[in-house]
């Protein structure tokens, strides 16, 4: 399913973390992997750059981190970018170049590439946001499902199995998530696609969609 594969939903040119997808065909594959990557990644970050403020955090220099945040290892936090009052980051994330993680959200087990913005009361957990993807007020991850079976990725042409218990979301890059929406265990949303606000999300929403409820998804229109 070549529309859910790396290459197809994520610009890895936007991300300090590109070599964690070496070898992986679908990005859940990754989700594992991202602890042990940071380890790897962190005593590498230049010192001009980036100041280790922990055992395994480090945090870049120009990155706007509020005193109120919580941060624990392991993470990276990148340039430019924003940890805003009350963020709880729980470890095993990278946030990206200019991303921004706001006010009360949580991040745990994570990737958000450049330009990411998680501004308002957001959870994302074992989830991987592309390129300026953002979600609104509320939003969130469900990453378990409610019989802790392990989750699965459901397409109109089967279903793909990821062997995870947990795994929220993949959102490809430029997708846009309105206030209050659920996005379901395994939901993957395909590249400038947008879902309406107070959405519940299952599956998959196809590159260049409008989300209006389950059932009603739409091409988006050229401008």
């Amino acid at each position: 399913m070549k529309e859910l594969e790396v290459e197809a939903l994520l610009d890895l040119n936007k991300t300090i973390a590109r070599d964690l997808f070496k070898g992986a065909v679908y990005p859940w594959e990754v989700l594992s992997r991202i602890g042990s990557f940071i380890r790897e990644l962190g005593p590498t970050l230049s010192k001009e750059d980036y100041d280790q403020v922990d055992e395994e955090v480090w945090i870049a220099k120009d990155a706007i981190v509020f005193k109120s945040a919580y941060i624990q290892g392991p993470a990276i936090i990148g340039k430019k970018a924003e940890v805003r009052h009350c963020a709880f980051i729980r470890g095993n994330a990278i946030v990206g170049e200019g991303a921004v993680v706001g006010n009360s959200t949580e991040l745990k087990n994570v990737v958000l590439f450049d330009g990411v913005q998680v501004p308002h009361y957001n959870y994302v957990g074992d989830s991987i946001l592309g390129y300026k993807a953002h979600m609104g007020a509320g939003s969130i991850t469900s990453n378990v499902k409610s019989d802790k079976t392990l989750t699965c990725v459901k397409t109109p042409e089967g279903i793909l199995e990821t062997g995870l218990k947990k795994f929220g979301a993949i959102l490809a890059d430029h997708v846009e998530v309105g206030c209050g929406t659920v996005l379901n265990p395994g939901s993957v949303v395909g590249r400038n696609s947008s879902i309406y606000p107070l959405s519940m999300v299952r599956g998959t929403i196809p590159a260049d969609s409008i989300y209006k409820c389950a059932g009603e998804v739409v091409h988006r229109r050229e401008k």
